[in-house]
C-alpha cells in the first residue's frame, strides 16, 4: 500500500490531510496518467458526495485536470456507482469521485475509475503517486486554446436513475418502502428512482447540510431506521452508505438483513432464473458459515477472497462470475455496473420482494445466520504474520475448527494497519464461541505479544 493511496483511493481529514494542493496533483497526475493514450482532448467526469469540502476539492482537482489539458465535467453530488456507468455512457477517458464513504464528514477521499467504470490497479495508482511525490515523470503544460476546460452535465442524475430503473422489468406498486439516505449522495437519487417505480416511499436522512452526513444514520447506524420501519408498517427499509456504493436492509419486523442474506436472496433467485453465471457468488473470508451452507443445499459454488471488493471484483472478473460481495453490503453485480452499487442492489431487492409475494423475514429465512464474535489481539508488529507458525496457536485453532464439524469455524488474519491479529470464530452457541475468542486472543498475545 502506497503512501498516497489506500484501499479505496486517497482518503484523510480535509484540509489537513487532503489538501486543496494534493487534490490538485492528483488531478494533474491522474488526468495525465489515465488519459496518456488517447488521441482527442481528454473527457474526465467528476461527482461528490455531500461533505461541506466538497466544493473546495472539487476546485482544486477540476484546475489540476484542466492544467493537463483535459476537460472536467462536473455532475455535482452523485453516487459513486454512478460515476462508474456515467464515464462508460459519455465515453469519457475517466472518472474521479470525491467522497470518504462512511467515514464522518471531516474526512474526504478521491478515487478514480478508469474509461470502463473499473477502479484502478495498483500500479497505475503506484504510477500517479510516484509523479506527485518523486516527480518520476515531467506532465505537459499546454498553453492558449489547449489549456482544459470544465463543463457541467445537468442530466446525469437522471441518465444514472434511468440506469437503475431499467435493470428491472416491472414496478414496485404495492411496496411500502423505508429508506435512510445517511445524508449523503443517494438523498436524491434513492427516493426518485424508487417513487418512480410505483413504490410508497418513506425518507429519513435526507437533508445533507454539509456536516450531517453518515451522522448516526445510514449503513453504519441502522437503530433509527429500524424504528422507523416499525413505526410506518413499511414492508422493507433500506440504508445507504455516505457515497451509496452500498446499502443495508430491514425487514419488516425491524431486524437487520445484512449482504450475506441480500447475496443469498438474489443469488437463489438469479439461480432459478439461470441467471448466475457458473451458479457462483463470490464472497470474503469474513462472510458469513451460514452463507456456505446455503450454497451447499442451493446448489450454489462458493468462492471466497480476501476482505476488499476491489478482490471480489478481481475474481469476478478472472472466472466469469456475475454475482459478488460482502456482508457490509457492498454488491455487485456485473451485469449491470462494474463497482459496488447501493440503489441498484436495493431496486433488485424490491424486485424479488414484489414478484416472490413473500415478506421479507420469508425471504431471509434461506439462510441461517450463525453468531460471529471478532476480538483483537494485541501483539508484536514484526510477528503479526508468523501466527500460524506457532505450533500452539496453530493446534489451537485446528482442534476447535474440528470441534465443530462443520457447523462453526475459525478466521485469524493480521491487521493491515495495526500491531494487531484478528480472531474471528462463528459457532451456534454465542456465549461458547465467545469464551473461545478470549482464550484465542489471550493465547496469541502470550506467544506474539
Amino acid at each position: 500500500m502506497g503512501k498516497l493511496f489506500g484501499t479505496d483511493g486517497v482518503r484523510g481529514i480535509a484540509n489537513l490531510e487532503l489538501t486543496a494542493d494534493l487534490a490538485y496533483y492528483l488531478g494533474q497526475a491522474g488526468a495525465y496518467v489515465l488519459t496518456a493514450e488517447t488521441k482527442h482532448i481528454p473527457k474526465i467526469i467528476v461527482g461528490m458526495d455531500t461533505r461541506i469540502s466538497g466544493d473546495m476539492l472539487e476546485s482544486a482537482l477540476v484546475a489540476g485536470i484542466c492544467s493537463v489539458g483535459a476537460e472536467a465535467i462536473c455532475v455535482g453530488i452523485i453516487p459513486t456507482p454512478a460515476i462508474a456507468y456515467l464515464t462508460r455512457l459519455y465515453n469519457a477517458d475517466a472518472g474521479i469521485v470525491i467522497s470518504a464513504s462512511h467515514n464522518p464528514y471531516e474526512f474526504n477521499g478521491i478515487k478514480f475509475f478508469d474509461s470502463k467504470g473499473y477502479k484502478l490497479p495498483d500500479s497505475m495508482e503506484d504510477r500517479i503517486e510516484s509523479i506527485i511525490l518523486d516527480k518520476s515523470e515531467e506532465l505537459p503544460q499546454p498553453i492558449g486554446h489547449n489549456v482544459g476546460v470544465k463543463s457541467t452535465n445537468e442530466s446525469a442524475l437522471d441518465d444514472y436513475i434511468d440506469f437503475v430503473k431499467g435493470t428491472v422489468d416491472c414496478d414496485l406498486k404495492g411496496l411500502k418502502v423505508a429508506i435512510d439516505c445517511a445524508n449523503g449522495a443517494a438523498y436524491k437519487a434513492a427516493p426518485i428512482a424508487l417513487f418512480d417505480l410505483g413504490a410508497e416511499v418513506s425518507v429519513i436522512h435526507n437533508e445533507p447540510d454539509g456536516v450531517n452526513i453518515n451522522r448516526g444514520c445510514g449503513s453504519t447506524h441502522l437503530s433509527l431506521l429500524q424504528e422507523f420501519v416499525r413505526e410506518t408498517g413499511a414492508d422493507i427499509g433500506l440504508a445507504f452508505d455516505g457515497d451509496a456504493d452500498r446499502v443495508l436492509a430491514i425487514d419488516e419486523n425491524g431486524k437487520v438483513v445484512d449482504g450475506d442474506q441480500i447475496m443469498t436472496i438474489i443469488g437463489i433467485d438469479l439461480k432459478k432464473n439461470s441467471k448466475l453465471a457458473n451458479d457462483t457468488i463470490v464472497a470474503t473470508v469474513m462472510s458469513n458459515l451460514g452463507l456456505d451452507i446455503m450454497g451447499k443445499s442451493e446448489g450454489i459454488n462458493l468462492v471466497k477472497t480476501k476482505v476488499g471488493d476491489r478482490y471480489v471484483l478481481e475474481e469476478m472478473l478472472a472466472h466469469g462470475y456475475s454475482l459478488g460481495g460482502e456482508q457490509s453490503g457492498h454488491i455487485i453485480f456485473l451485469e449491470h455496473n462494474t463497482t459496488g452499487d447501493g440503489l441498484l442492489t436495493a431496486i433488485q431487492l424490491l424486485k424479488i420482494l414484489k414478484t416472490s409475494g413473500k415478506k421479507m423475514s420469508e425471504l431471509t429465512s434461506q439462510m441461517q445466520v450463525f453468531p460471529q464474535v471478532l476480538k483483537n489481539a494485541k501483539v508484536c508488529n514484526e510477528k503479526k504474520y508468523s501466527y500460524m507458525e506457532d505450533e500452539v496457536i496453530a493446534k489451537l485453532c485446528n482442534d476447535l475448527e474440528s470441534e465443530f464439524h462443520g457447523e462453526g469455524r475459525v478466521l485469524i488474519r493480521p491487521s493491515g494497519t495495526e500491531p494487531l491479529v484478528r480472531v474471528m470464530i462463528e459457532g451456534k452457541d454465542q456465549d461458547y464461541i465467545t469464551s473461545k475468542a478470549v482464550e484465542l486472543v489471550k493465547y496469541i498475545e502470550e506467544r506474539l505479544g
